[in-house]
This record gives C-alpha cells, sequence and structure tokens, in this order.
C-alpha cells in the first residue's frame, strides 16, 4: 500500500478570523509562532510533535519550514507581541501604583513576558489569541 504524497503547502495557512490572520497549521489553531517558541526553547520537532499529540512530525516541519522561508513575517509577529506585552506590563504598572503583581498558577513567575510570550512545556494547545 503506497503512502500518500502531501503537497507541504497544503499544511499551512492563513485565516484572517482565526488568531488574527496569523500562519497556522491547517486545522488547528496553532500558528508557526507557537511552534517557532517551543523550537527556540531547544524542544526538537519531535518533542514538539509528541507535546502536542495532535500534531504530525510533517506539521510541525512544515510550520519550520514556512518560518524558515518567512523569518522576517514571524520575527517581525513575535517582535510585535513583545512591545504590546511590554506596553500592557507598563500600564499595568502604572496603574498598580508601581507594584509587581504575581499571577497565580503561573508558577512564580512575575512578569508578563515570562508566562505569555513563551510556551511552556505542559501547557497543551493553548494559544494566544489575535
Amino acid at each position: 500500500m503506497e503512502t500518500p504524497t502531501v503537497d507541504i503547502g497544503t499544511l499551512i495557512t492563513h485565516t484572517p478570523d482565526v488568531r488574527g490572520g496569523r500562519a497556522r497549521i491547517v486545522g488547528t489553531g496553532v500558528t508557526v509562532q507557537r511552534i517557532v517558541g517551543w523550537y527556540k526553547l531547544g524542544l526538537s520537532p519531535e518533542e514538539i510533535a509528541e507535546e502536542f499529540g495532535h500534531l504530525t512530525l510533517a506539521q510541525v516541519h512544515a510550520a519550520l519550514a514556512y518560518y524558515h522561508a518567512n523569518r522576517a513575517e514571524i520575527e517581525s509577529a513575535i517582535a510585535a507581541d513583545d512591545a504590546e506585552a511590554d506596553e500592557l506590563l507598563q500600564r499595568h504598572h502604572q496603574t498598580a501604583g508601581g507594584r509587581r503583581s504575581r499571577r497565580p498558577g503561573r508558577g512564580g513567575h512575575t512578569g508578563w513576558r515570562s508566562w505569555s510570550n513563551t510556551p511552556k512545556p505542559g501547557w497543551g494547545v493553548l494559544d494566544r489569541g489575535p
């Protein structure tokens, strides 16, 4: 029995009303940016596929290939998210009288970026929205 050939161009999509139009794996809400985040944390493609469970290794590799072919787009989105996080954190500190607050349930992380932009192993398939 032959394995069907898959055009890797069919594995990544952009939909304006899903994940803010970010590139994502077809049939999922998992963005390329999320896969790249895990990859930058040092997880191998195999570990990423295993962590998500519902993603195939081919889907993870397609997301990484998309990133490498469109690095400026993804890095720009990451930088925009970082800038937004910094702005929100600064605004929060101004309204909270300069006190640093702890987000409950995040293992003692105190900064916005420490829990929002960086995916952590064990968080499952949740992804930041638009």
